[in-house]
């Protein structure tokens, strides 16, 4: 494995990790204004934690979602992928660490820490692809809402939230996909190593054997 792409991959991952833990906690999953008058005129924004409001003056007034079961199915759903994200990305770092040439863990079994790598890998894809479909399942719900007639509720807008995800999952995958590919093609100057094994006694035996009965070309009076 090239230990640049390796590293690389491994900075990928590592970021797009820190951003999903930003994205999860984030206000601004989708946010509308109510217009009015200067007094009157306030923001709305939620993410799948709580509901917050704003006015012209400033003052922020949030309440969290009293129940669980009360809530829309995709927003449950958004909330269970992004937490398996963030332990998959978890797991994915820890095995991306302990796989990487420069760590001591594995001694120089490169072929071993070769596929802990690669493991390192797979959580990485599986972390951008359940953020990807969190985060996309939400904004679909958002623009389904927005475009319909027949919507008699608050429309919303694609918050910041969504934009960090969108690149949190891409990250991921990138990351994800690096590891795989590097470790897929081996370098030819990449050595494994193998134990000592000492040659058995009977093959040293007829060696030797086979070296005195080959005959010589030359004769004594050849050597001075």
């Amino acid at each position: 494995m090239n230990p640049i792409v390796e590293a690389f991959a491994c900075f990928l991952g590592f970021l797009g990790w820190i951003m999903v833990g930003i994205a999860l906690p984030n206000r601004y999953w989708r946010e509308s204004t109510v217009d009015g008058n200067v007094i009157t005129t306030s923001t709305i924004y939620e993410n799948l934690w709580m509901s917050c409001a704003t006015d012209s003056t400033g003052v922020h007034n949030c309440r969290e979602f009293p129940s669980l079961l009360a809530l829309n199915g995709y927003i449950q759903a958004s909330r269970a992928l992004m937490i398996a994200s963030i332990v998959f990305g978890t797991f994915g770092l820890v095995a991306t660490l302990v796989g990487m040439q420069c760590s001591k863990i594995g001694a120089d079994n490169y072929v071993l820490k070769g596929r802990i790598a690669a493991i390192g890998g797979v959580f990485f894809l599986i972390q951008g692809i359940c953020t990807m479909i969190a985060v996309s399942w939400y904004a679909a719900n958002i623009t389904q809402e927005f475009f319909n007639q027949l919507y008699l509720g608050t429309k919303y807008e694609i918050g910041e939230g969504l934009y960090i995800g969108w690149a949190s999952a891409v990250l991921a995958i990138c990351g994800g996909s690096c590891l795989l590919c590097s470790c897929k093609f081996k370098s030819p100057n990449e050595k494994s190593s193998y134990p000592y094994q000492p040659a058995s006694r009977g093959h040293v035996v007829s060696t030797v054997a086979a070296s005195h009965n080959t005959p010589s070309n030359y004769g004594r009076n050849a050597y001075v």
